[in-house]
């Protein structure tokens, strides 16, 4: 069973079309877990216009963070697989396949993806040569951060050690990455899986520069290594 876990929030401008992508890919058994953290706009009448049963809408909690409101996600989440989704991109029509075909070997993929913007006209070909991304726990974890969530798919074995989330850890998916890097096996794949939304209102800003300052980033770190190590 794979479950997919999308944190939403006033999402509705692009929502319908990304559940989709999504939903096109996903057998019977499987689930989309939507945890909406108080949603104002069309986002949950959009949801439930669609009429699939696998879409499972939760409500959230309510912190108006994503960090917290995928950790929510994810404790609702009943499959073996599980894949992280944001609200506003596209998956790319062969992403559940190539996925599952690597996690045969390993718990943990991180695929590449192309950038777009609202329109959905490419800005980058390659969110890994954008970002610097490369293999290495050590680079990923004290250089540069290549765990960008929503091209993560991982076992259930790398969810159940990654929750609950450390009280002060900088991002989700940077904190599921080195976990399933440091404690499990850990992949990064040049497959472009998906197509990576950026247009403006985005909750991360992955492919933008660090506005966080060099001691920032280094505090970051560091409560990265002490819930790793502790």
């Amino acid at each position: 069973m794979i479950s997919v876990c999308l944190a939403s929030y006033n999402g509705a401008r692009f929502i319908e079309e990304q559940v989709r992508s999504v939903l096109s890919q996903l057998g019977p058994a499987d689930e989309l877990v939507v945890s909406d953290d108080g949603s104002t706009d069309a986002t949950l009448p959009l949801l439930r216009a669609l009429g699939d049963p696998r879409i499972r809408i939760i409500n959230g909690p309510h912190r108006r963070s994503p960090i917290w409101n995928f950790e929510h996600a994810l404790r609702q989440a009943r499959g073996e697989y599980i894949f992280l989704c944001d609200q506003d991109d596209l998956w790319e029509p062969d992403k559940v396949a190539v996925a599952m075909r690597h996690l045969e070997h390993c718990d943990c993929v991180v695929s590449d993806c192309s950038v777009i913007d609202a329109e959905g006209r490419e800005l980058e070909p390659s969110f890994f040569a954008l970002n610097a991304t490369r293999p290495g726990r050590l680079y990923n974890l004290l250089v540069k951060n290549g765990y960008l969530g929503c091209c993560m798919a991982f076992r259930r074995c790398v969810l159940t050690a990654a929750l609950p989330f450390p009280a002060d850890t900088p991002m989700h998916d940077i904190w599921i990455g080195n976990v399933a890097a440091f404690r499990f096996r850990l992949t990064f794949i040049p497959d472009r899986l998906m197509r990576y939304r950026r247009h403006g209102d985005n909750a991360s800003s992955a492919s933008d520069a660090s506005r966080y300052g060099f001691w920032a980033r280094v505090r970051f770190r560091w409560v990265v290594v002490r819930a790793l190590f502790s």
